[in-house]
């Protein structure tokens, strides 16, 4: 009975890890393609018999030509900033909003969070034409305001559930000690709370980043100007300029995504363990 167990538990656990590897192979198809022809004559994309698996001599000059085409360095810039100041403002202030629902009693809390969470449920188009047109009204199109200044008015109803169910987590045995200590909330936040959080801010930082750097909807309604586009902007207009220069696209899009998979291998082991603490009672 033991055998058949074990052996009934190998294959369920093999068509297992089988089902998740071809689901793995499937979705690293587009990535490897647009990498592949990143690296190859235009002409050569479209060879299928016999299909170049990949290019013996890689053209590095698609990259440098693809960068060249647009103003892709003044977009960089523009999403490099778009992104820090989001980061910032997003730890800053869902984190204080975290603390305050999770640490501090306080009357209409409760309701309070309730109320936030119910923003999960709308649907980001519901709320792109009222949100234009407050902008509008007071005359932010065309700024990096609107794209900004909502992060440091919250972060996001999602980032602040994700931190107050972390800070649940952390014993309220060492606030009690710190304010017996004479310590007051902000100490405590900022000197218990916050440095025993650094994986799920390290994870909210994540989020925020792949959100904003891959934001097309937010800067091409708001942003007019060719010289405040985003990279996310800039290589839509590319590919209406260089539609049929299909290797300098792939080479424009693969710089583009690089830096998200960077930042994903760099912070993946803060990101499994941010969310698997996320809600445990110490």
């Amino acid at each position: 009975m033991v055998i058949r167990k074990n052996t009934a538990y190998y294959i369920k656990r093999t068509l297992f890890y089988l089902l998740i590897g071809i689901l793995s192979f499937v979705c690293v198809i587009p990535l490897y393609w647009m990498v592949r022809s990143s690296f190859m004559k235009n002409t050569d994309i479209y060879v299928m018999d016999p299909f170049i698996f990949w290019p013996k001599k890689m053209l590095w000059s698609n990259y440098i030509n693809a960068w060249n085409s647009a103003p892709f360095t003044r977009y960089a810039l523009n999403t490099v900033m778009i992104v820090a100041a989001n980061i910032f403002g997003t730890l800053l202030t869902s984190s204080m909003a975290a603390y305050a629902f999770s640490r501090v009693k306080w009357k209409g809390r409760d309701f309070c969070f309730g109320m936030i969470l119910t923003t999960m449920m709308l649907p980001g188009a519901v709320t792109i034409v009222p949100q234009f047109l407050i902008w509008r009204n007071l005359q932010m199109v065309d700024t990096y305001v609107p794209l900004i200044l909502p992060a440091f008015l919250g972060g996001g109803a999602f980032n602040i559930f994700l931190l107050k169910q972390f800070f649940l987590a952390i014993p309220n045995d060492l606030d009690e000690a710190a304010e017996i200590d004479g310590a007051g909330k902000l100490r405590v936040f900022l000197q218990i709370i916050l440095p025993l959080s650094k994986s799920a801010m390290i994870v909210v930082a994540l989020f925020t980043f792949l959100g904003n750097w891959n934001d097309f909807f937010g800067p091409i309604i708001y942003l007019n100007s060719k010289e405040k586009f985003t990279l996310a902007v800039g290589l839509l207009q590319f590919r209406g300029d260089y539609a049929t220069k299909w290797n300098l696209l792939m080479a424009a899009s693969t710089i583009v995504v690089a830096p998200c998979i960077l930042i994903y291998l760099i912070g993946q082991k803060y990101l499994i363990e941010g969310i698997s603490l996320t809600g445990m009672k110490a």
